[in-house]
């Protein structure tokens, strides 16, 4: 609540993020209005101690007051400001196994931009910088109320087995910051999300239950991606700015950047990640040396994890107003790299853009959305989740549209297509696996394009990805080619019609059925063609017989003695053909 630093003792806590350069916390989400608070309100310390700290009511002290002036005995009042089951019960005797039960009453969520906007909103003006501090208010929101509505769900039962979804949605105290934990304080723009572990559930009494951690946890990635993509959006239509892909590593997927911005300035401003790289780098060397082959995407992210342990400094103990960052930072980069570099860095982004958004179109395609999306999900992943594609698909929409509104839903179409089209059960819950069978229809050969993709443990996992998403993608052109020409009249051909598979398909046995339908249909196809291709042939060389008579009779003529000519003409006399294939003047035709 007071950044990085420390609070003195006895300070109050405006008065000490006041000290501290970082703003007050403030109330978001849409269970705010079941416990009496409105969004944007600020977090007080008392509110942030009840309920992040013991469960209850954010006005427990009035409520618990009011039933005691009601005649209630004490426990009974502090009961009624609880919400859900007190943390006292976790440390009852009669609880079973109550030395292992430690409550948890929140999470925290850190939503931070990509380095650019770091970089942008540090060394630029007051007026880009307030213009992007509102694009992460909106993105982070909308990431928020998209977690409420379509991911958070309540445990109750025995063992929390039972899931259903929360009723109003969640709550969360947001708390900004603005510098990162290098030992040269370095610009590093991003939020804490604390989200309350309570929330109401969905029956008719509206009780108060806790939310499941796992299946909030098991859709970080796609909620990551869907802020990056709304930030993304968000500065696109303020700013005009355009977005490119970087690639950090060699191999690596790549992050998306603010084009036109000087990359000398992400060295500049990510001393920390320079110091995580570097660690990585000598971790992930050890993992070959021991495993024998590059680590998968789980072992990558435990091994940075482990870097980012070993390098994490000590927080800072002295607190500057941002003020005195941003001047701070403006005067480093500009002795680095020069003023002529920073003061330009706005007119630079928007000539990148306009040579950005002339080049790339933006369209989506959902069908070769869909097969670049199975084809990187499995070949990192093998068997997955719908969340990994929805996470997938979004990185996708975040390429193609470069800081381009996407429909709203077109994440979704993209993944129920892959879902419909290219996936299959495997093993128990809600898992799939890439359906090779709709991938390659009738052309089995081609499987062996991504098989050994899946095996080559010489290129990286992602740069595996990316060879069979392109091989993937040039088959489905090829397809797509194959069907215009295939309504062409070409002798010597047997057009094969292609399969669109865009659409949604009802189950699978229909989809069986549909390919037998489809083979049968093609061998009829290939049949009748050839039909016409032989008769094609026979009158050929009935042509062939006809000219061959008409060039008999020509020399039969030209054996007969002929009227003296006039004079010398071009022009044969009635009745005689020039020799196919020449001119009288011995020319080509």
């Amino acid at each position: 609540m007071v950044g990085d630093g420390h609070r003195p003792a006895g300070t109050a806590l405006r008065d000490a993020q006041d000290e501290a350069g970082v703003p007050p916390g403030i109330w978001r989400g849409r269970g705010l209005e079941a416990v009496g608070l409105t969004a944007g309100d600020v977090v007080s310390e008392r509110q942030a101690e009840l309920l992040l700290g013991e469960g209850r009511h954010p006005d427990a002290d009035r409520i618990e007051r009011e039933r005691l002036e009601a005649g209630d005995d004490p426990a009974k009042a502090r009961r009624a400001s609880v919400l859900g089951r007190p943390i006292e019960h976790n440390r009852s005797p009669k609880t079973e196994k109550a030395k292992e039960r430690v409550p948890w009453l929140g999470m925290d969520l850190v939503f931070r931009p990509p380095p650019t906007a770091h970089i942008a909103w540090a060394l630029m003006g007051d007026e880009h910088r307030r213009v992007l501090e509102l694009c992460q208010d909106i993105a982070v929101d909308k990431t928020l109320k998209w977690l409420g509505e379509s991911v958070a769900q309540t445990r109750s039962g025995s063992g929390g087995k039972h899931r259903t979804p929360v009723r109003d949605g969640l709550i969360v105290a947001v708390f900004r910051h603005y510098e990162s934990r290098a030992e040269e304080s370095k610009p590093l723009l991003h939020d804490h999300a604390v989200v309350s572990i309570r929330a109401r559930r969905s029956d008719a009494k509206g009780t108060w239950g806790n939310l499941s951690a796992d299946t909030l946890l098991s859709h970080i990635v796609a909620a990551d991606t869907l802020y990056l993509l709304f930030f993304m959006e968000e500065v696109s239509a303020r700013l005009g700015w355009a977005w490119e892909p970087r690639e950090v590593t060699p191999g690596r997927r790549p992050v998306m950047e603010i084009a036109g911005i000087d990359q000398r300035l992400i060295g500049w401003q990510s001393t920390r990640r320079q110091q995580i790289e570097e660690a990585l780098f000598i971790l992930t060397a050890e993992y070959v040396e021991e495993h024998g082959h590059e680590p998968g995407e789980k072992a990558a992210y435990g091994l940075a994890c482990r870097a980012a342990d070993r390098t994490r400094p000590p927080k800072r103990k002295e607190p500057r107003p941002l003020s005195e960052l941003r001047m701070r930072w403006r005067e480093s980069a500009i002795d680095t790299f020069g003023a002529n570099v920073i003061d330009r860095l706005a007119e630079r982004a928007r000539a990148a853009a306009a040579a950005v958004w002339a080049r790339v179109r933006p369209v989506v395609d959902v069908a070769l959305a869909a097969v670049d999306v199975v084809a990187v999900v499995y070949v990192m992943r093998g068997a997955f989740k719908r969340h990994h594609l929805l996470a997938e698909a979004r990185r996708y929409l975040s390429y193609v549209l470069r800081g381009r509104p996407h429909q709203p839903g077109l994440d979704e179409r993209i993944v129920q297509t892959v879902v419909d089209d290219y996936t299959r059960p495997v093993g128990r819950g809600l898992m799939m696996t890439a359906d090779l069978h709709a991938l390659y229809p009738r052309d089995t050969a081609d499987q062996a394009v991504l098989r050994p993709l899946t095996r080559n443990r010489t290129l990286p996992l992602y740069a595996r990805a990316r060879l069979a998403a392109d091989a993937l993608k040039a088959r489905t052109h090829a397809a797509r080619r194959a069907e215009r020409l295939g309504s062409r009249a070409r002798p010597h051909t047997v057009a094969v019609p292609g399969t669109s598979r865009s659409g949604l398909l009802p189950s699978r046995p229909d989809r069986e059925a549909a390919r037998a339908q489809e083979q049968q249909g093609t061998e009829a196809a290939a049949l009748e063609q050839t039909r016409s291709t032989i008769e094609a042939v026979a009158q050929m060389a009935a042509r062939l017989q006809d000219t061959v008579r008409e060039r008999a009779a020509a020399r039969a003529a030209r054996q007969q003695p002929a009227p003296p000519a006039p004079a010398p003409s071009h022009t044969p006399p009635p009745g005689v053909q020039p020799t196919p294939g020449r001119t009288p003047t011995g020319g080509l035709t």
